[in-house]
């Protein structure tokens, strides 16, 4: 809770006042959040549902300052998560790409492009939403 929620609370309440009008946030959710899989990951996927809903009402409040808040909610990703399950464990990889629209298991470099998109001034009349980047995962 500390870390996954409290502290990103804190500290955007903190650093908010300093960013600048026309600025963006992007919070970090799970596609946990959307498709339970594991109970073992129940109180983690809460606390990044918390996340989400702490996202609609951040952007509403500085939606006057033409802040931009959203949140990225990344599917399967091959990282250090869970101890590298999804990145170094063959049979678990290949029972999750199954459920994957386009097939295959994200990579970092897969959500940092998403990153990138969310917060390109493109995107500047976008805000309040939970953006998953997931290859479709569990649609």
């Amino acid at each position: 809770m500390a870390v996954h929620f409290t502290g990103v609370v804190l500290l955007t309440q903190q650093l908010a006042p300093l960013l600048a009008d026309g600025g963006s946030i992007l919070n970090v959710s799970t596609g946990l959040t959307r498709f339970a899989t594991n109970p073992a990951y129940s109180v983690y996927s809460s606390m990044k549902g918390a996340i989400e809903v702490w996202t609609h009402y951040l952007a509403r409040e500085l939606g006057p300052r033409r802040i931009r808040v959203n949140a990225i909610a990344p599917g399967a990703t091959a990282t250090d998560f869970a101890a590298g399950a999804v990145r170094d464990n063959p049979q678990y990889r290949a029972m999750i790409e199954p459920t994957v629209a386009l097939g295959r298991i994200g990579e970092p470099d897969d959500i940092g492009a998403a990153v990138a998109a969310i917060l390109d001034p493109r995107m500047a009349w976008v805000t309040g939403q939970r953006i998953e980047a997931s290859g479709g995962q569990r649609l």
